[in-house]
């Protein structure tokens, strides 16, 4: 982990060297971004829109034949989170607060379940795990006290390696499991928020990889674990990068 923590520490000062990026830049490699995250982000929570049918969607405005107007605003709305975390990038950690981060949830379940949108679930959660264990998330009467204390911990804890800050915040809030529906895609969010106010491009976690990811998590919530969910983000992150730093250096227009 220290290497790896090591190459991106290294990647950055790199990235950095190349900045300020000019307004065009930065737009190519928002498009990029934005699109190949919210794919991976909504596909790994099962939407069916394929990465072109998403860019489509998003770059065209187009509407997909035989999809669902549920998979299309989840879609929507997650790239319109996403430009909400870039505003709220600009802000200290320690600023972060509760009506933020039910904004963002909020964004995410605009017009598919508008009655939970931004609000802390009241019904206990339950998941099936691979083993076909049953785990049970907190209770609804203790949301309040836990996500009090993730934002303590926040505050507190970022004397950490900045990649280690965000993995494990954004583990610590999928545990809390605090919404009926969209826990995942807006832990990702708070993930690269972030890693946004430190600089860092997003970190991707690919569909692809979903099983590796659900194990990752599934070790932090029966032994505190974060080096599976770490490794597998920092890896992501160094992928984002490489990517980041060859798009700049070799005038790649992505379209």
């Amino acid at each position: 982990m220290k290497t790896l923590l090591l190459e991106i520490d290294n990647l950055k000062r790199k990235l950095d060297s190349l900045r300020p990026l000019t307004k065009s830049q930065v737009k190519n490699l928002k498009t990029l971004f934005d699109v190949d995250f919210t794919f991976n982000s909504t596909a790994i929570e099962g939407n069916t829109l394929s990465l072109n049918e998403t860019k489509l969607v998003l770059l065209e405005g187009i509407t997909i034949g035989g999809k669902s107007t549920h998979e299309h605003l989840e879609i929507i709305n997650h790239k319109e989170a996403i430009d909400y975390i870039e505003k709220l990038a600009s802000k200290k950690t320690s600023e972060i607060t509760r009506s933020d981060i039910l904004s963002i949830h909020n964004i995410i379940l605009r017009g598919i379940d508008s009655e939970n949108a931004g609000i802390y679930r009241k019904v206990p959660v339950y998941v099936k795990k691979k083993d076909n264990s049953i785990f049970k998330f907190p209770e609804p009467f203790q949301i309040d006290n836990l996500m009090n204390e993730f934002f303590e911990w926040l505050i507190n804890s970022q004397n950490l390696h900045p990649v280690l800050f965000a993995v494990e915040a954004h583990t610590r809030f999928v545990s809390i499991h605090p919404f009926v529906d969209g826990n995942g895609r807006t832990a990702r969010l708070i993930l690269n928020l972030l890693l946004f106010q430190f600089g860092f491009p997003p970190a991707v976690i690919k569909v692809t990889e979903r099983a590796v990811y659900l194990d990752a998590i599934d070790g932090w919530d029966r032994n505190v674990n974060l080096t599976p969910i770490a490794t597998l983000v920092a890896n992501c992150l160094k992928e984002s990068l490489l990517l980041y730093i060859e798009t700049i250096e070799k005038k790649i227009i992505w379209r």
